[in-house]
């Protein structure tokens, strides 16, 4: 049985209950909500009945059902402790085409009651079809506590805000992926900033669509970017027209964050690599474009600079884009190469991390790769290396990026050792603490000076070598992702 999820409304429609008891008076709670004009129909009633009959709430008629009670009503529950009055009372609405609900006889009914959580305008509907209206419940619970209390206020604010621009602003894709934008900023946003976001993109839309030429332009900033600086994602709401580059993890959407999930779902453009699940895929909200630009065992079917020409036309169309990637898109996933095309672009971009392969063959094995008897380091390497034209190959000792965790507040000794295996004092290091945390700090330094390296807060993570090369960033609030955006070349 395959039922239609709909959302009726009822307010002065004309009613039927049939029943005025225990059962009864649960669906009733449900109904009065909706304005619906409700007339109940039962030989004896609790008090409750007859309180709301007094206000002018119902219409109490105090007696068996007749037939004709069924004249005029748009929708019929029937909710007697006689199953043979509610079988009755369903088989004369059918006759007549009215909804019926037959309480806890799911034969006997055309609609179920769904558990719903409501917050203002919001409304979220379980239904099970009958099968288990507890274990409905329970999910009803489980929502609620997941749900925002003042969600319901904030979706007041972005109604008012959607049906300003639906009014102010043309049709076209502009106005419907500035919509989007507003949909997606955090829901946990004040009401004022979430009005004030509203304005601030409502005046970029109206730029857009005075200037169709501007979309070339940085759509975080409103202005002109210049080639080789880094378009820095808008706060808060993501700007209109971007790039997220989102880790799909292993394959199992189980293991996709929070925030992927959110993306994948929102997003006008995916463009996913071959060896993402199709599980991960299907998230794609209907009406989406998806495009697969894999590149799989040497078949190129399109070429890295396509895939990168890509991205930039369709978020210079006002499009949110995520560039989907298996595992991690910083671990071999030549992440470097679409962000610097981005870059060079002036699209605004954001990079979403993913759990790794390796991390997923361990815990499919059990296996600590850093089982405190038998490891201490972990080195990520590739069968696969693609050597620039532009550069010298690198020793072997330095054509690596080292990760250490953990590296303590003074890395004097670290480096010293680093510095005696045969490590040039000019090797770039980062330190990153409380990497995709509000108070996220980043330091650059090289290996020869890192010994004069600031205390850094815990959790912290080193980066060593020549692809952090120009990667140094201001620290900045992160929103549970870690952006570095490249603005210096490979050295030489």
């Amino acid at each position: 049985m395959t039922l239609l999820p709909i959302f009726l409304k009822l307010e002065a429609r004309p009613g039927l209950l049939v029943g005025a008891g225990a059962v009864a008076l649960d669906k009733l709670g449900a109904m009065l909500p909706t304005g619906l004009r409700l007339r109940v129909v039962a030989p004896e009633a609790r008090p409750e009945f007859f309180e709301l009959a007094e206000q002018g709430r119902i219409d109490l008629a105090l007696r068996a059902f007749e037939p004709a009670d069924l004249d005029g009503q748009f929708i019929v529950i029937a909710a007697t402790d006689v199953p043979e009055v509610n079988a009755e009372v369903y088989r004369l609405a059918r006759e007549r085409g009215i909804l019926t609900n037959s309480v806890d006889d799911i034969p006997n009914c055309d609609f179920f009651f769904g558990s719903v959580v409501s917050r203002g305008a919001l409304q979220v509907a379980i239904s099970t079809a009958g099968e288990s209206p507890a274990f409905a419940q329970r999910l009803r619970r489980e929502i609620d506590g997941l749900l925002p209390a003042d969600i319901g206020s904030w979706l007041a604010d972005l109604g008012r805000l959607r049906r300003q621009i639906l009014a102010t602003l043309p049709q076209g894709e502009s106005r419907k992926a500035l919509l989007h934008r507003l949909a997606n900023g955090p829901i946990d946003a004040s009401r004022e900033t979430v009005l004030g976001a509203g304005q601030e993109m409502e005046a970029e839309a109206g730029r857009i669509n005075r200037y169709p030429g501007s979309q070339n332009r940085d759509p975080s900033t409103g202005s002109g970017q210049a080639p080789g600086h880094p378009a820095t994602p808008a706060a808060g709401i993501p700007a209109t027209g971007g790039v997220f580059l989102v880790g799909a993890g292993p394959g199992s959407p189980d293991l996709l964050t929070v925030k992927a999930h959110r993306l994948i779902q929102s997003a006008d453009v995916i463009l996913h690599d071959d060896l993402v699940a199709p599980e991960v895929i299907d998230l794609a909200r209907p009406g989406a474009v998806v495009v697969n630009v894999g590149k799989r065992c040497g078949a190129k079917t399109i070429t890295q600079d396509e895939i990168n020409e890509l991205m930039v036309a369709h978020a210079r169309d006002g499009r949110s884009v995520v560039r989907l990637k298996s595992g991690d898109p910083l671990l071999f996933g030549r992440a470097a190469e679409e962000i610097w095309a981005l870059t060079e672009a002036g699209v605004a971009h954001e990079i979403v991390p993913g759990v790794s392969a390796a991390f997923a063959a361990a815990a499919a094995i059990g296996c600590s790769l850093t089982d405190r008897e038998w490891a201490s380091n972990v080195i990520f390497s590739t069968g696969q290396h693609a050597q620039s034209h532009n550069k010298a190959a690198l020793p072997a000792i330095e054509d690596a990026t080292r990760v250490v965790y953990m590296p303590g507040r003074d890395m004097t000794l670290l480096a010293a050792e680093w510095l005696a295996a045969g490590l040039p004092p000019e090797l770039p290091c980062v330190i990153v603490s409380r990497a995709a945390q509000p108070d996220q700090s980043v330091f650059s330094t090289t290996l020869g000076e890192l010994h004069s390296a600031p205390a850094a807060q815990a959790p912290s993570v080193l980066l060593a070598g020549w692809a952090v090369h120009g990667h140094e960033v201001e620290a900045r609030p992160a929103e549970n992702t870690i952006s570095l955006s490249v603005i210096g070349a490979r050295p030489l």
